[in-house]
């Protein structure tokens, strides 16, 4: 076990609210743990209110440890930029000061020239309008931060997803971290509703959609990447005025997470080869199909008729239909 420990190594990365620099790196493979707590600063073993006070000259930031064999720190680079806004001097997002400020923190020489390396790479893709402050600096000692801090994204998921939402941060890394040329094959292709629901979480008008008092039978797929979502086996009338099903047709392929917009508390279906939102899951459902009603979007919905289903190849599905 010895040997194995031995190969491992240490990053840290001051990024803002610690909160939100755990779980990206988290669910990496080759990541062993991941700490929140403060470096950079003069005090020996500060508390967070004093770190908050900003007299102590510390960060909070998280320390990784990592297989690089797995996961070298290159990639960990990668997440880190992806989480932050790098440009802002300040501090991050809604909360400001010394302590919010973001930097990576090297322990060896390898590390220093390939931060120095991905900041230039940052700077030279001209992906933000104003220019790179996040400073590179030698590692400091590191304080763990109080235990109600660590793994905070697991222990208090819903404050987490509020905060996280609330703070900006989640809308800042959507809009600076697309992949552009992507995002314009989307828009060629898709209606402007269709890429409003999918791409931006929009909502169509209820009544107002093309599926929502479809009778037709047949299956419903994702109107980016294909995959079977819905049939109209499950499909039944609610009155909402937008598709309704009991279930989906392969649970492997939605996911399903906490949505905390406009000051409500539900849950988003998304799917998952294609990431596009598809609409939301409530318990209000028929109670004798399992209580359930996914209320999805039409616009992120493509109908393939029963007597199409071969011709459109998804003749697998035929047997739904057999009388």
């Amino acid at each position: 076990m010895q040997n194995v420990q031995s190969q491992y190594e240490i990053a840290t990365f001051a990024g803002g609210c610690f909160w939100c620099m755990v779980q990206p790196f988290d669910e990496q493979p080759g990541i062993i743990k991941v700490v929140s707590g403060y470096t950079g600063g003069h005090k020996d073993n500060p508390t967070y209110k004093e770190v908050c006070s900003e007299t102590t000259g510390h960060y909070e930031a998280v320390q990784i440890t990592f297989d690089p064999t797995i996961y070298p720190y290159s990639k960990l680079l990668n997440i880190f930029w992806r989480q932050i806004d790098p440009t802002d001097s300040e501090g991050q997002f809604h909360d400001k000061g010394h302590s919010y400020q973001t930097v990576i923190f090297y322990h060896n020489d390898e590390q220093k020239q390939l931060a120095e390396q991905s900041k230039k790479d940052l700077e030279m893709s001209c992906r933000f309008s104003k220019p790179i402050v996040t400073a590179i600096l030698p590692a400091a000692t590191f304080y763990p931060a109080e235990d109600y801090h660590q793994d905070y994204y697991k222990k208090n998921a819903f404050r987490y997803k509020l905060y996280r939402k609330g703070s900006g941060r989640d809308d800042f890394i959507k809009k600076h971290w697309k992949d552009e040329s992507k995002d314009m094959e989307l828009k060629q292709r898709l209606t402007p509703i269709q890429y409003e629901v999918t791409q931006n979480n929009g909502t169509e008008p209820p009544f107002q959609n093309e599926y929502w008092n479809n009778k037709k039978e047949g299956i419903y797929v994702d109107i980016i990447s294909g995959e079977p979502l819905f049939t109209s086996k499950d499909k039944y009338d609610s009155g909402c005025g937008w598709p309704s099903f009991t279930k989906p047709l392969n649970e492997d392929l939605i996911k399903e997470e906490m949505d905390v917009s406009h000051n409500m508390v539900r849950t988003e279906v998304r799917s998952k080869a294609a990431d596009s939102h598809l609409g939301h899951v409530f318990e209000d459902g028929p109670i004798e199909t399992g209580g359930l009603r996914y209320c999805i979007n039409s616009a992120s919905l493509k109908f393939i008729s029963k007597e199409d289903l071969e011709k459109e190849g998804y003749g697998e599905f035929l047997y739904l239909f057999d009388e």
